[in-house]
């Protein structure tokens, strides 16, 4: 079960050069900010340097010294604790609170959440159906989704607008 209290920000890529620097994967960029403390392979570590752009999010990390020690460290999990996460707007959740969620159309159950995925048009859910088959992709827009209730952790969808019924 993973930690409520973190925020998964990306995963470590390759090296990036000599210094100790990597690409960081399946990135929340808003996340990764230069000072910032993230735990990596359950150790926090202090964020020293930060490079390219929110497309390609390059960090070296306190302690990270070489390329050897950037390579070592390729697949582990970047989160941030979650109180330090910034506050988000109304209508905006993060990626670790939809994942699970219960996804409905009024009473009828439509299967469970298993990743938040950006597209280029717009981010969409992944649910796994309930009775089995493709998976379904809810577009995250007004019009398929008509409620998040985070703490209930169940997601209300039209599935007549998703050409569904």
């Amino acid at each position: 079960m993973p930690d409520r209290h973190l925020l998964r920000a990306g995963r470590v890529g390759s090296p990036h050069g000599l210094d100790g620097s990597f690409n960081v994967i399946a990135t929340a960029p808003e996340l990764l900010t230069l000072g910032r403390a993230v735990m990596i392979a359950g150790v926090a570590r202090k964020i020293d340097r930060r490079a390219g752009h929110d497309g390609r999010v390059i960090i070296r990390v306190v302690g990270c010294e070489d390329r050897n020690a950037a390579e070592a460290l390729r697949g582990q999990e970047v989160s941030i604790r979650r109180v330090e996460a910034p506050k988000l707007d109304e209508d905006e959740w993060w990626a670790d609170d939809l994942e699970g969620c219960a996804v409905r159309d009024g009473e009828t159950e439509v299967g469970t959440v298993k990743r938040l995925l950006a597209l280029p048009s717009c981010e969409v859910l992944e649910v796994e159906r309930a009775a089995g088959g493709a998976d379904l992709l809810v577009p995250l827009v007004s019009d398929a989704v008509r409620s998040v209730d985070i703490a209930a952790q169940v997601i209300d969808v039209d599935l007549v607008f998703l050409g569904e019924v």
